[in-house]
Formats: structure tokens, C-alpha cells, sequence
């Protein structure tokens, strides 16, 4: 089962911690998140499962910036999220998609105990002009049924920015 906007802010502080958090930012069953200021894009044209790929750092600044078509961009989201005996869930705002912006590819499923910061797979299909402070995306919570191991130590566990693909990891063991 999705949370309503009053659970997640009845737990918030227990199994949900979103800092800062804003009541301007909840909604009727999901809570938005605001665009940090930082993306990355690979450097290279051909990318690597097997290598950490190198990329370069963009700031956006207060008068945006313009991304082009068919080129990916990593950003992130603003809060610092932790999420305890719940499924945290990332999606894109309808009025986003709207405009032909995915901010994730295919990465909106989360892990129960996951702690950090949630890298945006950002890809448009029209030149469009972004902004830091944009409220992005939305985060809702299904509840999970069982047992469970939380998430502890995963290769993006516990980040400070931005991730850029750690697949490369997977091929050592």
C-alpha cells in the first residue's frame, strides 16, 4: 500500500527523515524534491560497464540551463533522505514529463533503509531550460510485508552528491 501525505508526515522523524523538509512540498500521497544546482555528464561517447567512466561537473546557475536532446545528465535531489520498514519510490512530476524532461531512466525504485542522497538519470527529448530549487520530482512510500534486511552498505549507501554508475563494482567479485 502507497502512504497518504498525513502518514508520511505522521512518520516523519520514525521511518521517513527528509532534511530540510517543508509541508509547502507534501502532497496528497508523495512528498516533491527540489533540484540541487550540480549535474555530471559523461565524458566519454562510449561508456564502460566494466570501468568507472569520468565525467565532468555542471553548475546550473540561477538564470538555468539549457540541456540538449539525446545526452544524459546525472543530477541530484536536494534532501537528504533516510527510509526505514518502507519502500522509498522516486517519479517524475506529471508537469515535468510535460514537458519532455525523465528524471529517472529507469532507477525510481529504492531500497528499504537506503540513506543519502537520490542521483536523477535526467534525459529530454526537447532543448529545455532547468533550474536549481525546481521541485523535480516526487518521493511516495509503499509499505513492505515479511521479513526484511535493510539496505546497509550497498555501493551508493550513505553518498554525498551525485553518483555516477558504480556497475563497474559488480565485475570484481
Amino acid at each position: 500500500m502507497i502512504l497518504s501525505g498525513k502518514e508520511i508526515h505522521a512518520r516523519m522523524g520514525t521511518d521517513i527523515f527528509i532534511e530540510p523538509f517543508s509541508e509547502k512540498q507534501l502532497n496528497p500521497n508523495s512528498y516533491n524534491l527540489k533540484l540541487h544546482d550540480e549535474l555530471l555528464t559523461y565524458d566519454s561517447p562510449v561508456l564502460d560497464m566494466k570501468t568507472p567512466n569520468p565525467t565532468t561537473s555542471l553548475i546550473i546557475p540561477k538564470e538555468g540551463l539549457l540541456l540538449e536532446p539525446g545526452r544524459l545528465y546525472l543530477g541530484r535531489i536536494q534532501e537528504h533522505t533516510k527510509t526505514f520498514n518502507l519502500v522509498p519510490m522516486l517519479e517524475g512530476r506529471s508537469s515535468i514529463g510535460r514537458l519532455g524532461l525523465f528524471i529517472h531512466v529507469t532507477a525510481g525504485f529504492g531500497d528499504v533503509g537506503f540513506c543519502g542522497y537520490w542521483t536523477l538519470e535526467i534525459f529530454c527529448i526537447h532543448p529545455i531550460r532547468i533550474y536549481p530549487d525546481v521541485e523535480i520530482c516526487q518521493i511516495y512510500y509503499h509499505t513492505i510485508e515479511g521479513d526484511h534486511e535493510p539496505y546497509h552498505n550497498g555501493k551508493y549507501q550513505n553518498n554525498t552528491g551525485i553518483q555516477p554508475s558504480m556497475l563497474y563494482k559488480d565485475f570484481e567479485r
